[in-house]
């Protein structure tokens, strides 16, 4: 191969959490400086001659310094000569006194081999055998195509070319996009590889065009729902210039996020017994109606699953929404026949008042079970 690069994008540093408890967003939060670390090794150990991140580096233009001092500190602890572009992208765009301004802390502690692309018509030559072009965005939303300003190629000029640009794809004629990259255009710039970020999903555009454009995903998932994150993408270019660069994507996300929803007793057995649970970041909803003896086996699962003073957690992050998880008032056979008179009436009362408040009732028997069976 004549040149090897690492591709990421939307590393969203900084961003917040704010539907979880105060330590599982803190977490979530750090986890995201946590994989520019593992980022930069993985570059390290598969020896690439640059790595190029496309945009949206921090979730916001001006991030709070515990985020951008975390990424300066691990840029300024490696002995590199290999060059590190770092792309203003929406959510970060290089504006006045943003995190990516010439006279910022961060972008003017940052080593030598990092270059901010702070500039229209940014061009970085790799030796003599490649060049980077690339256009900052500089501001949050816009319609102009940021991809027609990367110049065309010189007659004579053989060396691999690589686009670096922040937006999004016609991927449906007619719609609406922010910084549209139009089809072909790694083509039409006469490009080599176009590196693209913005949507999260590691996806290769148009993949049977003779230029590879690639959306490397977000490193690590930012909701639940999105779909093939977590990764990198390293692009290998042969010597031949009439041979495609070969792109494979490589995983650097500590989290999974995961959406479920249990309806019976065997479903949460069934995932309590998830081996990958404490990588997990778990939306669990429970939607099962259960007798008594059924209902505390569930409460147990459920302790065990978010973890207690005494145990730690199965899960990592766990979401819970319990609403749909009833007790069937009808059937309390699990008590004892020869209760006490007095609690024999507690629990015919529980059973009355559960037409009204059948939350506060269904909790009430429960742990009036749990007293009685100790």
């Amino acid at each position: 191969m004549a040149l090897t690069i690492l591709h990421t994008a939307d590393w969203h540093l900084g961003r917040r959490f704010t539907s979880f408890d105060q330590e599982s967003e803190l977490r979530l939060t750090r986890a995201r400086l946590e994989v520019l670390s593992r980022i930069l090794d993985l570059a390290q150990s598969r020896n690439v001659d640059a790595v190029l991140c496309a945009g949206d580096l921090f979730d916001s233009a001006s991030p709070d310094k515990e985020w951008w001092q975390g990424a300066l500190d691990e840029f300024k602890r490696r002995d590199w000569q290999r060059p590190v572009v770092l792309l203003p992208g929406n959510h970060d765009p290089l504006l006045p006194n943003s995190v990516f301004d010439a006279h910022h802390p961060f972008r003017s502690g940052l080593p030598d081999y990092v270059h901010v692309v702070g500039e229209d018509g940014f061009e970085l030559p790799l030796g003599d055998k490649a060049v980077v072009y690339a256009t900052p965005c500089r501001s949050h939303a816009g319609q102009t195509n940021l991809a027609s300003s990367l110049p065309p190629r010189e007659p004579g000029d053989k060396r691999i070319r690589i686009g670096l640009i922040h937006g999004q794809t016609f991927d449906i004629d007619g719609y609406q996009t922010n910084f549209p990259i139009p089809r072909g255009t790694a083509n039409e710039r006469d490009l080599d590889y176009l590196a693209i970020g913005d949507t999260h999903a590691f996806r290769e555009v148009e993949p049977n065009a003779p230029v590879p454009t690639v959306y490397p995903s977000a490193p690590e998932a930012t909701n639940f729902g999105e779909k093939d994150t977590g990764y990198v993408a390293v692009v290998f270019f042969p010597r031949d210039r009439a041979r495609r660069a070969l792109v494979e994507k490589e995983r650097v996300a500590a989290w999974n996020w995961r959406a479920q929803t249990c309806l019976s007793l065997g479903d949460l057995r069934e995932l309590r017994s998830d081996e990958n649970l404490r990588k997990t970041v778990l939306r669990l909803k429970l939607d099962m109606t259960l007798p008594l003896d059924e209902y505390d086996e569930a409460e147990r699962i459920l302790t065990e699953l978010k973890g207690s003073l005494s145990a730690n957690p199965r899960v990592g992050v766990l979401d819970e929404d319990r609403s749909g998880m009833r007790l069937a008032i009808g059937d309390v056979c699990a008590f004892e026949q020869n209760l006490p008179p007095v609690l024999q009436s507690v629990v015919r009362r529980l059973q009355a008042e559960a037409a009204e408040r059948p939350e506060v009732a269904e909790r009430a028997l429960h742990h009036l079970y749990q007293l009685t069976r100790d």
